[in-house]
């Protein structure tokens, strides 16, 4: 983690982090396990999970929970909520950097295997986890959908990504405009993220760190872009992440 971000005090938080063995959800994890949280985090295999835990080294507590489950259809994402609110007695936040890359065709020449893969599958495991998930946290946290710039920005080549990115962020919207007084629904707008495997603008620990701040403070749904050092400032010091949070954000605006 770089020395921008300031973790608040999420002892006992339940958290749940699908797509946490990512890249971008590896930074989360880490993250939230400094913060003290528990933190359950989804895979599909335990040869992926005994991994993972292997790559967090020391930061791997007790406090982290490997599940092995798909949560990608509707059945499978609403028994892992039930699971995770019946054997951590409840649900506090969730986060989602739920993604994958797709490119190398303009639109007139997608598949329907493309269309399967990079849109149809991707937007519905988001939609499944929110669907189980947002009716069944308690309210001290929230829920916040992890997308990148591709979301609001065309790319050619890769239209399909920045399609579902883009529904993905309106699902965000309808969430919080259909929750105004329910759980808190966000969304984080990414630019070039440093992972273990690229070097970017932001670092993914910070990413998390902003995340953490949403679920610690009191802040009103919205969207926040991350497209550097200044921007993760921005918002964690709106969020109140630099002295005990609850601060009150008003607009928040993403790319």
């Amino acid at each position: 983690m770089s020395d921008i971000a300031t973790i608040p005090d999420l002892d006992g938080h339940r958290v749940l982090v699908p797509g946490g063995t990512g890249a971008v959800g590896e930074g989360v994890v880490r993250t939230f396990l400094a913060a003290g949280a528990e933190v359950i985090v989804p895979t599909r295999s335990q040869a992926r999970a005994d991994e993972f835990r292997a790559l967090l080294g020391a930061d791997a507590t007790e406090h982290l929970h490997l599940v092995v489950h798909d949560y990608s259809t509707f059945a499978g994402a609403a028994e892992l909520v039930e699971q995770t609110v019946r054997y951590r007695g409840g649900l506090d936040s969730v986060v989602a950097p739920i993604g994958g890359w797709w490119q190398g065709r303009t639109l007139a020449e997608v598949t329907p295997d493309d269309w399967e893969a990079a849109f149809t599958d991707l937007t519905t495991t988001h939609m499944a986890v929110l669907r189980a998930a947002l009716p069944r946290l308690s309210g001290a946290g929230a829920y916040t959908i992890v997308v990148g710039d591709s979301a609001t920005w065309p790319v050619p080549g890769s239209g399909l990504v920045s399609m579902e990115q883009a529904a993905l962020l309106m699902m965000q919207r309808v969430a919080a405009a259909e929750n105004p007084d329910g759980p808190r629904v966000f969304s984080l707008v990414l630019g070039p993220v440093t992972t273990r495997h690229a070097a970017g603008a932001v670092d993914a620990q910070d990413v998390g760190a902003v995340a953490a701040a949403i679920s610690a403070s009191t802040a009103p749904s919205g969207s926040i872009g991350l497209h550097g050092a200044d921007e993760v400032r921005a918002a964690l010091a709106l969020l109140g992440a630099g002295n005990g949070g609850g601060a009150s954000v008003g607009a928040w605006g993403g790319r």
